[in-house]
């Protein structure tokens, strides 16, 4: 990854951050799991914007999922 792409990913990183203090840790682990989910969906993709945004999206569901209120 070249310079210019990983300042960007740490502003977007740390912007990202700063914007979850009002959040509910569902939302937080909501929020984490795209992250992740986009990351692992470009990397096995090769780069695909579909992969990136598949991988976000599942991402998304599994950690909204995990972080579900026991009944």
């Amino acid at each position: 990854m070249n310079s210019i792409k990983r300042s960007a990913l740490c502003v977007v990183v740390l912007a990202g951050l700063a914007g979850c203090s009002g959040m509910t840790q569902q939302e937080k682990n909501t929020a984490i799991g795209a992250g992740v989910g986009g990351v692992a969906g470009s990397a096995l993709t090769g780069g695909s914007a579909l992969g990136t945004v598949g991988g976000a999206a599942v991402g998304g569901v599994i950690g909204h999922e995990v972080s579900k209120p026991k009944r």
